[in-house]
């Protein structure tokens, strides 16, 4: 895979709180991903209808549809470490960890978002080389998929994002059968079952 970073900033932006300033830019990133080599004709499509959705929704309506997928309910949420520690102990040092990552590669996040929100992690990743890119999304891999799988029973079009991501890692797709739950049980799920396995078993 040859490191696309605009690709990467687009599919950053689209998981962006969908406010004045991103539904402006939306032009620009539906030709970021038209224009990009890394994804095939269907996985762009689907990125182009989830603008094109967000484009045509009323402003508040896009608003509110976003906070009901990414802010309440853990089972979407895109801080990446409740998916792996939740409340733990580990998160903090989890962070701290990611933060100093950011700032070994010159990179002073300045966003009120937490190191480890996804859009944030693309942006850092826009910036790496394509080793890094695949690795890392690589090893976020099972988190990407939990979370496109259920966007994918909400019959969310913000799947599509997940799906691009597992691509660009060289990872399989998203399976809608695997989130066949009731949506009620989605979060008690998520703190019964971790996403990891724990390092010391």
């Amino acid at each position: 895979m040859s490191r696309d970073p605009i690709l990467l900033r687009a599919l950053s932006a689209l998981l962006a709180y969908p406010d004045a300033e991103l539904r402006a830019a939306l032009p620009e990133i539906v030709d970021a991903i038209r224009d990009t080599g890394g994804l095939c004709m269907r996985q762009k499509q689907d990125l182009v209808a989830l603008a094109d959705e967000i484009a045509g929704s009323d402003e508040l309506e896009a608003e509110g549809r976003y906070v009901d997928l990414f802010d309440r309910g853990r089972r979407t949420s895109l801080n990446l470490f409740e998916h792996v520690h939740g409340d733990g102990r580990q998160r903090g040092p989890a962070m701290l960890e990611l933060r100093q990552r950011y700032l070994d590669a010159g990179m002073e996040p300045i966003a009120d978002e937490l190191p480890d929100h996804l859009p944030l992690l693309l942006e850092y990743l826009s910036c790496r080389d394509a080793a890094e890119v695949r690795d890392t999304l690589g090893e976020i891999a099972h988190v990407l998929r939990q979370i496109g799988n259920t966007l994918l029973q909400r019959h969310s079009r913000y799947a599509a994002v997940m799906a691009a991501l597992l691509a660009i890692a060289g990872e399989k797709d998203l399976d809608p059968r695997a989130s066949a739950q009731p949506p009620e049980n989605i979060d008690r799920e998520w703190e019964e079952t971790p996403a990891f396995a724990s390092a010391s078993r």
